[in-house]
């Protein structure tokens, strides 16, 4: 592993750590009324974009980190999408 590599997983971990607390805050309140569905609908969708560009690159840090992205953004957008049908 290069110091390129190091970068990239580093980086990964920043981005990736960042959706943490807003998701262990929306799994332990189940409140999601002020987040917006469809930031989280957008950017769930680049996540996953992502994800599959770094499978086509075979590039490991792109894809650890859209991975672990991709399920923390849909765990909140699941919970989103729940939370906006019950109100309706």
């Amino acid at each position: 592993m290069n110091y390129i590599d190091v970068l990239g997983y580093v980086a990964a971990c920043f981005t990736t750590g960042s959706f943490l607390p807003q998701v262990l805050k929306v799994l332990k309140t189940r409140n999601t009324e002020s987040l917006s569905l469809g930031m989280y609908a957008i950017f769930t969708a680049g996540v996953l974009l992502w994800l599959i560009y770094g499978f086509l690159r075979k590039d490991s840090a792109i894809v650890v980190a859209n991975l672990v992205t991709f399920t923390l953004t849909a765990t909140v957008l699941g919970l989103k999408i729940k939370h906006d049908l019950k109100s309706y």
